[in-house]
């Protein structure tokens, strides 16, 4: 992988930051590989961090109780993984499985959170910016739970 500046630098989740605040969250960062079937994390689990995926998929799945296993989302390259690191109680609330050799630059939470209390406009960019990830796998675990369970409408 490229140096992970160059990769934030360039990615749009991060447009606009600034040198310094891009500075802020490389400093966070660091290059992390798994391996097709290697779990990123499970519900529950304490949410130390997010990811953004390089390359490869990873299946963002949620246990429905007596049913296993249920693929929510799949993210792929490009996207970002991750919110449960902003709020407390920093628990998972779904599992994550590599479905395919995946590269990604995995952000510490706690390091976020410091830098966000020092920049409160990085900070508000932030949470702008994941707000829109939390909407989209609330979207997605919506229609999934409704193709579950059927839609009571």
């Amino acid at each position: 992988m490229t140096d992970v500046s160059d990769v934030l630098g360039t990615h749009p989740f991060f447009f606009g930051l600034s040198a310094e605040q891009l500075d802020a969250v490389a400093g966070c960062a660091a290059p992390a590989t798994f391996d097709a079937g290697v779990p990123l994390f499970h519900a529950g689990e304490e949410a130390d961090g997010c990811y953004l995926i390089v390359d490869g998929d990873v299946a963002l799945e949620l246990v429905a109780a007596g049913r296993g296993p249920h693929v929510i989302q799949t993210i792929h390259a490009g996207d970002m993984l991750g919110w449960s690191w902003l709020f407390p109680p920093h628990t998972w609330k779904f599992d994550a499985q590599a479905l395919t050799y995946v590269r990604a630059v995995r952000f510490d939470g706690a390091g976020l959170r410091a830098a966000s209390d020092e920049d409160t406009d990085l900070g508000y960019t932030l949470l702008r910016r994941f707000t829109q990830v939390i909407i989209d796998r609330m979207q997605a675990a919506r229609l999934q739970l409704m193709d579950i369970y059927g839609d009571p409408r």
